[in-house]
This record gives C-alpha cells, structure tokens and sequence, in this order.
C-alpha cells in the first residue's frame, strides 16, 4: 500500500518515542508511530519506577507507559501496531517497509527502537529459553512461585530482577563473574536485606559454562569459580547482563558503531549521518540508559526535526 508523504514517522513507542511523538504533535507535524514489536519498550517490564519526577507511588512501567502512549494518542500522534523491518534514509524522502507489507513514506524519521535483552551464548540456553530461561521476571517469575532460581548479572537490572523474584521464589541466587556491582546502592542495600532473610544469596566470581535440563526444563546450571566447577539445582534461570541495540532492520546507509549503536551529533546532539533521521534512547545511549534520559532524548529529536522540516 502506497502512503501519500508524510511529515515524520517515529518508530518506537518506549518513553523516547512517545516524548518525541507529544513534542512533535504540538509542533503540528502530525506524526505516526509505529510501536514495534515490544510495544511500550523495555519499560513494561519493569515492576516498579522508583525515580520519574513526580511519580512518587513508584508506578509500574505498564502504567507509565500506558499514561505516555494515551498522552501521545490525545496529542494527535497516528499510532500503528506494526514493525520496520527495512529502510531506505538516504533520499530526501524516506522510505518505511512494515512487516505487514505496508509502504510509508516521509520526510523525516526519529529512531527510538530501545535494544533487546542479551543472553549468555552457554550450552542448553537456547534448547531451555522458555522452558526456564527467560529475561523478564516480571513476564515469567509467576511460573517459578516456591522454586529456587538464579538470576545472572550485576547491574541494576540484575537487582531488580531479583527483587522481585524473591517475593515469589524459595531462593533467590544472584550470580555475577566479578565481585564488585554496577547496580544503584539502593538496590544492593534492599538484596542485602533478602540475603540476611536467607532469601537470597551471592555467587559471585562464577561464569555460566552450561544449563542443563531433563529435556522439558531446566534442572541446574553450571558454574566456573576460580579453583572449581559446580552444579546448583534451580528450576529457572533469569538472564540481565545487558541489551543490544534493536538496529538491524536500519539500511547500512546509517552510520552505527560496532556494537551497532546509532551514531548521532553530526549536526545536532539527535542528528545521524543521514539527513532528516534523528535517532533517541537506548539505539543510540550506551552510558545513561535511563527511561528520563531517553524521554528527554525523544524531546530533543522531536526538536530537531521541527527545525529540519522547517527548512525544507
């Protein structure tokens, strides 16, 4: 289906491209956006935001989200439940191709797709994702009510995750290959607190070297320490060392890092190397990676592109 020219086309529908999205309707650009796969973004996932100006009662990410999305439908934003799957930057219009086969076509584009959560490459990983392998507590932790499981990584979502399956679970083992973390102190005090409760435990100087199972689930995992190897029986395994960045649909025409990051401030702090493309949070920010930060990028984007379609 051939589109009439639009003015911008956001794609993703986290806290950067819904800021985008209310900035730019304001600016009468009447934007569309297309949400992606994961609708929402990696926010949704989160059971509680403890640090969004103004939102004290520590809402989850769903209802934050949900707030931004209505906030940005209100505003006039043109939502599609759709997927980009691949691009063409370069011309001065812009070239869309969605998963339903939809063609759009406009002047201008913010990139907002976030990244996916990384997994750890072991043996018997991707024979057992679903199966007690995940990367979301908040999706799947109900399943392992009563259960010991582990939780891989230190950083903050680590902690997070492992809060929050501490409610849930019979114990909780928090593995991570160094010793020190870079989690929020807050987060690592509250651990602290479920470890003195003989809810949780460290394992700390352990890699994952296999996951193993009995052909439906998971059974154990095993793990390296410096002198020696052990096997812990747990019933699921949550994974959070990390994401990368959703980029991979995007033309090669778009200059990206080698880890596949957008590359932005060529003519703004938002602009890419492709005229009319501006790109915001997490595709583009690997230091802050915070869901203000993003919102605040997505502003910026949508600043930028007014300038841009104004001059055309």
């Amino acid at each position: 289906m051939e589109e009439s020219i639009l003015n911008l086309v956001i794609i993703g529908s986290g806290p950067a491209g819904c800021t985008a999205a209310i900035y730019a309707c304001r600016a009468g650009l009447k934007p569309y956006l297309v949400t992606g796969e994961d609708e929402g973004g990696q926010l949704v996932i989160t059971p509680e935001i403890g640090n969004w100006p103004g939102e004290s009662n520590d809402p989850s990410g769903f209802e934050l989200m949900q707030k931004q999305q209505e906030h940005a439908k209100k505003a006039g934003t043109v939502f599609l439940s759709d997927q980009v799957v691949k691009t063409d930057l370069k011309p001065k219009i812009k070239t869309l191709e969605l998963a339903s086969g939809r063609i759009l076509k406009c002047k201008a584009v913010i990139i907002a797709t976030g990244a996916k959560a990384r997994y750890l490459g072991v043996p018997g990983e991707n024979q057992y994702k679903g199966c007690g392998v995940s990367a979301c507590a908040t999706c799947d932790g109900f399943f392992f009510r009563g259960k010991d499981v582990a939780v891989i990584g230190g950083g903050s979502a680590a902690f997070i995750e492992a809060l929050y399956l501490a409610k849930l679970c019979r114990h909780v083992f928090l593995v991570h290959r160094r010793k020190e973390f870079r989690a929020e102190h807050t987060l690592i005090k509250a651990f602290d607190e479920q470890v003195k409760a003989g809810k949780a435990e460290y394992l700390l100087d352990a890699e994952v070297k296999s996951i193993e199972g009995d052909g439906n689930k998971v059974t154990q995992i095993e793990l390296a320490f410096p002198n020696e190897t052990k096997k812990l029986e747990i019933s699921g395994i949550f994974v959070a060392i990390g994401h990368d960045p959703a980029t991979a649909f995007l033309d090669e025409a778009l200059a990206r890092d080698d880890d596949g990051y957008v590359v932005t401030g060529s003519k703004s702090e938002t602009a890419t190397s492709c005229d009319g493309v501006f790109a915001a949070g997490d595709c583009c920010d690997r230091i802050y990676r915070q869901a203000i930060t993003s919102a605040g990028q997505g502003c910026k984007a949508a600043l930028d592109a007014e300038r841009f379609l104004a001059k055309l």
